[in-house]
C-alpha cells in the first residue's frame, strides 16, 4: 500500500520544510499542488516534482484568507482529477517579549498560524466528504505546541492551538473516516531559524549563531533536524500505515522535549 496517485496539497511549499515535504511525498508516489505566497518558488518546486516523474501544479494562496484557501483545494481537484491529502505547513514565527508584543504582532501570527490552518482542515473536510474521500489532514505543530519558550510566546500560543484543533477536527470528522494528525518538529535549519537567531541576538545581545548553537547543542541525535527529516515522517501521516492513528501531534525533533 502507498500513496502512489493520490493528490496531496502542501502549504507554504515553495520552500524549507514545505519543499521538502512535497518533494518526498512526489517521490512516494503522490501527485502535487504547491501553495505558496512566492508564485515564482512555487513554480519551481512543481518543476522539481515533475523532474521527479510525478504531475505537479502550483496555485498563489495566502492562507490567511479563506477563500484563497478553499480556491486551492477547488484548483488541485480540477488539475490533478483529485484531492486526498492537505499538509498545513505554512507557518510564521514571532520572537518577541510577551511584554513587548503588539496586537498587530499578534493579529498577523493568528491569522496565518492559527485561522490558516483553520480554512484548511475545514476546506479539507468539505471537500473530502464531497468526494466520499477518507482524506488526511495533515498540519504543522511544533515542540513551541508542547512547551513554551522564552521570547517565542506568541509563537507557541498559535501551535498551541494547531493540536487543539486537531483533537477537536479528529472527533468531529472521525466518523467520515478522515483523519487529522500534526507534526512537531524542533529545531530545523531553515531560513525561518536563520531569522530567529537574527532576532534573539537583537533582543539578548547574544552574537549572531550562538542561540541557533545553543539550541542545536541540546538535542540529544547530536545535529540540527533537516527538512528532510520532517518531511519523512509526514509522509508516513499520508500514507496508510497511519490510517489507525488520529488527534495525534507527536514530536520529531531528535530528542528535546519529551512527552
Amino acid at each position: 500500500m502507498s500513496i502512489t496517485g493520490k493528490v496531496a496539497l502542501v502549504t507554504g511549499a515553495g520552500q524549507g520544510i514545505g519543499r521538502a515535504i512535497a518533494l518526498r511525498l512526489a517521490k512516494d508516489g503522490a501527485n502535487i499542488v504547491i501553495a505558496d505566497l512566492n508564485e515564482d518558488e512555487a513554480r519551481a518546486v512543481a518543476e522539481e516534482v515533475r523532474a521527479i516523474g510525478r504531475k505537479a501544479t502550483s496555485f498563489r494562496a495566502d492562507v490567511s484568507i479563506r477563500d484563497e484557501v478553499y480556491a486551492a483545494i477547488d484548483h488541485a481537484e480540477k488539475e490533478l482529477g483529485g484531492f486526498d491529502i492537505i499538509v498545513n505547513n505554512a507557518g510564521i514565527a514571532n520572537v518577541q517579549p510577551l511584554s513587548e508584543v503588539t496586537p498587530e504582532e499578534v493579529d498577523r501570527i493568528l491569522k496565518i498560524n492559527v485561522q490558516g490552518v483553520l480554512w484548511g482542515i475545514q476546506a479539507a473536510a468539505k471537500k473530502f466528504k464531497e468526494r466520499r474521500v477518507k482524506g488526511k489532514i495533515i498540519s504543522a505543530s511544533s515542540i513551541a505546541g508542547h512547551e513554551g519558550f522564552a521570547m517565542l510566546g506568541i509563537y507557541s500560543a498559535t501551535k498551541f492551538a494547531v493540536r487543539a484543533l486537531t483533537q477537536a477536527a479528529a472527533k468531529e470528522f472521525a466518523s467520515d473516516g478522515i483523519t487529522v494528525n500534526a507534526y512537531c518538529p524542533g529545531v530545523v535549519g531553515t531560513d525561518m531559524w536563520v531569522e530567529i537567531d537574527k532576532r534573539f541576538a537583537e533582543l539578548t545581545g547574544a552574537e549572531v549563531g550562538a542561540t541557533y548553537k545553543k539550541y542545536v547543542d541540546g538535542i540529544a541525535l547530536g545535529r540540527a533536524e533537516t527538512p528532510e527529516d520532517v518531511a519523512a515522517f509526514v509522509s508516513y501521516l499520508a500514507g496508510p500505515d497511519s490510517d489507525y492513528m488520529t488527534g495525534q501531534a507527536p514530536l520529531i525533533d531528535g530528542g528535546m522535549v519529551y512527552r
